[in-house]
Formats: C-alpha cells, sequence, structure tokens
C-alpha cells in the first residue's frame, strides 16, 4: 500500500483554471501546471523539473476530446492526479500517472454515480491512502465529496460520498478541500446565495461524519467563502475573496478538542486593503508561512501576502509582486510552495494565455524569481488548395449544412502570437486590382489576409494596436474610401486607428508589419465604430475609456478626409442604456430609403443600446434627434442588428438573453421599421441551439449570424417575419464565433473563429 506523506504533498489551488498556470503542484522533483483555457483544443499538464526548469517539459494529455483537462492536479512523489471536469458530459474524471522512465496512466476515477454535470474532479486532495474528490455540480449542484482508497494492489476504491447536513442545490459542495490527519474541510462557495461557507468532515473508526460548519455571519453578501480552503500545521483556513466589495479576507481556525469543534482563531486580511482585490482567491503554505493570494490587487497584476508565524502568533507580512514586465496578469490565481521552490500561477499573462512564476528561497530567506514559464503557441493546420465539401455533415473536422470550406487560416499564421484571439473582422475589395482582403480584429491588433484566392488566402501583414495601448478582448474595423478605421475596447490610450489600404497592393513578398496612416486621440477606447459610406461619416458607439465619450452613445465623425478626421457631435438618448446615458453597444447608419416617407434622404442611426432599441435622425450633426426607442420582452442585452435592403425589416439580437436562461434557443428579434416613430417586435425568431449570438448582417434574402458555438448560421429571410435555417458552419467546441463579412462580390465568405483562426467558406446554392 502506498503512503502518502503529508510533509511533501502540494494540492493544487482550486482558483478557476482559465489557462495555463490555473493549476499547480509541486513535489521534490517536479512543477506540474495545467493548461485549460484554450477550449479549441484538448487540456494538458507541463511536467518541469525542480533541478532544471529551463529543460523541455513533458507535456501530458490523455486524449482528443475536450475534457477540460488539467483544470486541477494534485501530486506526491511519482504520483499525479489529473482533473477533467469537462469528461463524459461533465460527469468529470481523474486520471492517475505514475513515473517509471516515464509517465504512464495507471487509471482513471470516476464517481460511482456520475451524472452529467457533476464536474468530478473540480478539486482533489490526498493523504495517506486517501484520494478524495470535488463533485460540485452533483445532485443540482448541491455537491459532494467522492472518498477514494487506494487498495494495496494499486487498484482504487470509492468508500464514500461526503455531502453537508444542510446541502441545498447551488451550493457547490466540493469547489476546494484540503485534507490532513484525517480531517478534511470542503469549501461551498455558492452557499446562501454565494455567501459561502465551509465544512469539516472527519474520519474516525466508524467512518466519515460532518463535524462542523464555518459560515461566520459577519461575512457580507456575495462573499463566497470556501472558494479557498487549506489546512496547515493543524489550522484550517477558508478564503472569501470577495468579502467587503471583493477586498476578500481568509478565516483562520483551530481545532477545539473540548467542543470537539473548529473555533475562529484570526481574520487575515490584507494591510491595505484594495476593492476587488480577491485577496484569498489562493492559499498555500510551507513550514511557518502562509500564502495568500490577492490576484486581482495591484490593478490586476496581482500579489501574494506571506504571513510569517513565530512562537507567539503572526509575527509579521511581507508582499510578492511579479515583474511589471507581466503586465495585469492576476499573480497569485494560484499557489504551490514545497520546501525551497514556489510556483505562483498569473492566469491573465499575454492576454489570458497565462503564465507561472518559478521562485526560489536563497540562503538568506529571500525569494527570488528564478524563471516564467508558459506553454506553447497552439494551432490546428492550415487547410487550403482545394474546396473542402460539407459532406454527411461535416467539412473536416467541423460541422456543417450546406456550407463548403476553401480554406482555414490557424491563428499563428496570420499575425497571433502567445495569448493572441481574434474578435471582429471587416472585408475590403481594392477598387484597382479587385482584389479582396480580410481585415481580422485580434486583441492584439489587425491581421490583413488576401482572399481573393479563396483556395490559397494569404497573411499580407499587421497593424499592431496603438503604441501605449494594452490588449483586450475587443477591436472592431470598418472601411471608408480605401482606409480602414479601427478601434478598442478596454484598451487605454487607443483612439482610432487610420489605416490607408492601398499599401496592401505593394506587399509581393514577406508579411509586413506596418503604422498607423493617422490617428484621432479625442477618444480612448471605444466597443465599436459605424461607418455610412454613402455621407462619409463615421460613428464610434460605446466610447468609455476617456476623452469625448458622449455618455457612450455616438461620437460622431467626419471622414471624408480620412487622414485629417474631425469631430462632427454627439448623440445620446438618456432613456436607453444601463446607466441611463444613451450607452450604445453597436449600431447601423443609412442613408433611409424605406417606407416612412416622412425621412426619406434623412441619415438614420438605429442602435442597440443595451436596454432598448434606438432610432435617431442624426442628419445634422450638431442638433441630432431623438426619433423613438423601443424596449422588448425578457431584455437583457440589446447586442447589435442589421436592417433589410429595403429599409423595412431590423434584425436584433440580444447576447445576454440565451446565458441568462431567458430563451430556449438563440433569440433573434424582428422589428417592423416602417414606421420609424414607433417600430413594433412583429416575431421572435428562436432557433434549435441553445448558444449565445453576436453579430449578424443582411445580405439580398439571407441573413448570416455569428454565435458563439453555434458559428455561422445562415437563414433564408424571403418571408422577413419568419427566417428559416438553410445552412451552418460551426467551428470547434468552446469556440467564439464573433463575427462574419458576407458582402464580397466573389460570394466567400469569411468568419472568425476567437482561438483557431479565419474561416474562408462558400455557400451553396446562392440563388435562394
Amino acid at each position: 500500500m502506498l503512503l502518502f506523506l503529508l510533509a511533501s504533498l502540494l494540492i493544487a489551488s482550486s482558483a478557476k483554471a482559465q489557462s495555463f498556470g490555473g493549476a499547480i503542484a509541486v513535489t521534490d522533483q517536479h512543477i506540474f501546471i495545467g493548461e485549460t483555457g484554450n477550449l479549441a483544443f484538448p487540456g494538458e499538464v507541463y511536467i518541469y523539473t525542480v533541478a532544471d526548469p529551463a529543460a523541455e517539459p513533458i507535456i501530458l494529455s490523455v486524449n482528443q476530446e475536450l475534457e477540460r483537462f488539467g483544470r486541477t492536479i494534485a501530486a506526491h512523489g511519482e504520483t499525479l492526479f489529473v482533473g477533467a471536469i469537462e469528461a463524459d458530459e461533465e460527469r468529470g474524471a481523474v486520471y492517475v500517472f505514475r513515473y517509471h522512465d516515464s509517465w504512464k496512466q495507471i487509471a482513471r476515477l470516476t464517481a460511482s454515480d456520475a451524472a452529467p454535470g457533476d464536474q468530478f474532479g473540480l478539486s482533489i486532495a490526498l493523504e495517506g491512502k486517501y484520494i478524495l474528490v470535488g463533485a460540485p455540480g452533483r445532485m443540482e449542484s448541491a455537491g459532494a465529496v467522492y472518498v477514494i482508497t487506494e487498495n494495496a494492489d494499486g487498484s482504487f476504491t470509492e468508500t464514500a460520498i461526503l455531502t453537508a447536513m444542510d446541502a441545498a442545490s447551488g451550493d457547490r459542495l466540493g469547489t476546494a478541500l484540503d485534507l490532513e490527519n484525517h480531517l478534511t474541510i470542503v469549501g461551498a462557495p455558492a452557499k446562501s446565495a454565494n455567501q459561502g461557507a465551509a465544512y469539516a468532515f472527519m474520519y474516525r473508526s466508524e467512518g466519515w461524519a460532518q463535524v462542523g460548519k464555518l459560515a461566520p455571519d459577519f461575512l457580507t453578501e456575495g462573499s463566497r467563502m470556501g472558494a479557498s480552503v487549506m489546512i496547515h500545521q493543524g489550522r484550517v483556513y477558508s478564503g472569501a475573496p470577495r468579502h467587503e466589495r471583493g477586498q476578500g479576507i481568509v478565516l483562520e481556525y483551530e481545532w477545539d478538542s473540548e467542543s470537539a469543534q473548529l473555533r475562529l482563531r484570526n481574520q487575515l486580511q490584507s494591510f491595505d486593503q484594495q476593492p476587488s482585490a480577491q485577496f484569498g482567491a489562493a492559499l498555500t503554505a510551507g513550514g511557518s508561512e502562509v500564502w495568500i493570494g490577492a490576484n486581482r490587487s495591484n490593478r490586476g497584476r496581482g500579489m501574494v501576502h506571506r504571513f510569517i508565524a513565530d512562537e507567539n502568533g503572526w509575527a509579521g507580512i511581507m508582499k510578492l509582486l511579479p515583474d511589471e514586465s507581466i503586465g495585469r496578469a492576476a499573480f497569485g490565481s494560484s499557489m504551490a510552495v514545497h520546501k525551497d521552490v514556489a510556483v505562483i500561477g498569473a492566469v491573465r499573462m499575454d492576454s489570458r494565455a497565462g503564465g507561472a512564476v518559478l521562485m526560489k528561497r536563497d540562503a538568506n530567506g529571500n525569494w527570488k524569481t528564478e524563471a516564467t514559464l508558459i506553454n506553447q503557441m497552439k494551432g490546428h493546420d492550415a487547410i487550403t488548395g482545394g474546396e473542402v465539401r460539407c459532406t454527411e455533415g461535416m467539412v473536416s473536422r467541423w460541422a456543417c449544412k450546406d456550407v463548403d470550406m476553401t480554406a482555414f487560416l490557424p491563428l499563428p499564421e496570420m499575425g497571433g502570437t502567445r495569448g493572441s484571439r481574434l474578435n471582429d473582422i471587416w472585408g475590403w475589395t481594392d477598387p484597382v486590382t479587385s482584389r479582396e482582403y480580410a481585415l481580422v480584429g485580434r486583441n492584439d491588433g489587425t491581421s490583413f489576409v488576401d482572399v481573393t484566392d479563396p483556395e490559397y488566402p494569404r497573411y499580407v501583414g499587421d497593424l499592431p494596436m496603438t503604441d501605449g495601448s494594452v490588449a483586450n478582448v475587443w477591436r472592431d474595423i470598418k472601411v471608408y474610401a480605401d482606409h480602414a478605421f479601427v478601434v478598442a475596447d478596454g484598451a487605454g490610450e487607443h483612439g482610432v486607428q487610420i489605416f490607408d489600404l492601398t499599401q496592401l497592393r505593394e506587399v509581393v513578398g514577406k508579411p509586413v508589419t506596418f503604422e498607423e496612416t493617422a490617428l484621432y486621440t479625442n477618444i480612448a477606447s471605444a466597443h465599436n465604430i459605424v461607418i455610412n459610406e454613402e455621407t462619409g461619416f463615421g460613428f464610434v458607439a460605446g466610447a468609455s475609456g476617456g476623452g469625448e465619450t458622449c455618455g457612450g452613445g455616438l461620437h460622431m465623425l467626419d471622414l471624408r478626409d480620412p487622414a485629417n478626421v474631425t469631430f462632427a457631435g454627439c448623440f445620446a438618448d438618456p432613456n436607453t442604456g444601463r446607466r441611463n446615458t444613451g450607452y450604445s453597444h453597436d449600431a447601423q447608419c443609412v442613408v433611409y430609403s424605406g417606407p416612412d416617407l416622412a425621412y426619406s434622404g434623412q441619415e438614420i442611426c438605429l442602435g442597440s443600446n443595451e436596454t432598448a432599441l434606438s432610432i435617431a435622425d442624426v442628419t445634422d450633426k450638431e442638433n441630432p434627434v431623438v426619433i423613438s426607442m423601443a424596449v422588448y420582452p425578457k431584455v437583457a442585452y440589446a447586442h447589435q442588428g442589421w436592417l433589410t435592403e429595403d429599409h423595412r425589416y431590423f434584425y436584433m439580437n440580444d447576447e445576454g438573453d440565451e446565458p441568462q436562461g431567458f430563451v430556449e434557443g438563440t433569440r433573434t428579434l424582428v422589428w417592423d421599421v416602417s414606421d420609424l416613430d414607433d417600430p413594433v417586435l412583429v416575431s421572435e425568431y428562436i432557433a434549435s441551439t441553445p448558444d449565445t449570438d453576436h453579430n449578424l448582417y443582411i445580405k439580398g434574402n439571407l441573413m448570416y449570424q455569428s454565435n458563439y458555438g453555434a458559428g455561422l448560421r445562415i437563414l433564408d429571410i424571403t418571408n422577413p417575419e419568419t427566417p428559416v435555417e438553410i445552412g451552418f458552419f460551426e467551428p470547434g467546441p468552446g469556440s467564439t464565433s464573433w463575427s462574419n463579412y458576407p458582402y464580397f462580390k466573389s460570394g466567400t465568405l469569411i468568419v472568425t473563429s476567437g482561438s483557431e483562426g479565419l474561416f474562408v467558406l462558400k455557400k451553396r446554392n446562392l440563388d435562394i
């Protein structure tokens, strides 16, 4: 029988593993780091040697399924336990590996009563012959912990299931757990409407039994106590990282032998408390020190607080700060300390690709950074050189219906670097050469791809983000007069980049790194830019990062001299937007030629303004006029929309109604706007897929929708009030299909998938 010695045990943090570094463990010989954030690829565990961390790591992966393998890690000596919470419809599994010349899988642990959504493996703790595994999704997310015993012959047997005496659906017991000397502490951070709790169970001769519940009444609403837990040298610690406006707190308990209960001993807090710091999001310990992660403090860079004890109690607190070069990396989101080695996760490093900082303690007791560990950039192989037909519902590895793929260009082959993600997309056709180009937004810049030959797309070059700005999720691009106009949200001092697209025709060899032609700086960050090519005016939407924000409404620009853009005015309807400022998430602006003759020839903008549809006459930029606004049932977040070519109908999506459970399938709102003063919601199209919708565009009698997960969906709107799906193309599971561009005369369709790349597609039977 194996005997696991507690002194050598390091249990991975239960912090959410969004990327490389989300789960960490360290033993005498090895450093283990999980990577699960890139949902287009199977999860992996990187194994480094403590003695030579610069050596090529061993990479473990179990199969090609997207199981979130590596979501949690626990290790001792030459044995490794790896959680895969999405295995088997999120029933979950734990893979067991042992080292004999190489790492070999020796077991796959599952729950005896596994059901979809259980998430068995979200937390793991080890001691002696016991392996404890959390399954917080079990029984309508009441949660449970499974006790598994390793037998003398090396097999494993489930011997108990631990549940709370006051279990209730949604508690998520088992989100975090730890084990020492037959005492286990289990977090239930969603208990009591996210106030949270931690439960203590103890093994005695008669078996496992609950011996306590930790849920102090002074915790603020939403504290999420039990999001992290730890037992160290007989003391129990439970983090409540969202206590008091997210400042966070860690509660320290000790066992009272007389009452046989855990007694609150200390409330550990940061001495420079910061709102939203999430102090207590991760816990680890070594010797006389308890380490507490505050991954959102320090303006998102994160930090670790070292609480140092002596024989009289806590003797001091010291901070570990990350190097500024890693940026807003969420340093301290996961941690592991073993003897003189510490590894600290930084899951937001490199635009959430993640990283881990290896530190070692010197002879004077000081911790010094030894290395920053990162994973390899991933990408599917490019597919070029011939159309791949949609056959029996598949194009290569992707699901489809009546949509063929002419090429696929992976992110690394179109200017993407580690941490890059794709977002929005637009197109440009060179009026001189008739060449067609995809203008592809990344979180850190814009990629230009020549798709004239749709079977051989060619990456032409990169426009990096504005110097001094920061990479973030959102980027938007539109075109006027052979110039691209680029904005980015949450990106700091980005402004509007202006780029002369005719430079692309000069590139014949290697891709070029370009500079912007001009930069408009009267706004900092913004969510979108809308352009009316008929009038030469642009409308920055959702400017909220500085400069003239126009309340987040429409910041209007005169683009007619593209290299010398000027401010033209503001429009915002304060009856719309979540903060009643008229914030517009997106819009479409046209010279109106629809059935409402009162507005013929006027410049009309239809805005998706978070809470409502907003319609405005912006012909006079100095005196724009509210025409109307309209709300609709089950509004969550009015996101984006597009007019039919006759300007009679407006199709709009709501980005929040699906994830909030307001609707059963992807919903598209159909507005009759034949009377602009009184728009009428005439129908709702509910798709068979439940995925969140994003951008949609209309060309002729077809609607092209991009939806998270469900990818590109093509709908026939010949009968405008009853759309019918006639084709689709689905990028890989977990993908974020942000947008598409259907306006090339060739019929080429271009679609982005956030973590995969650019898809070049053709719709069959375009004469429909």
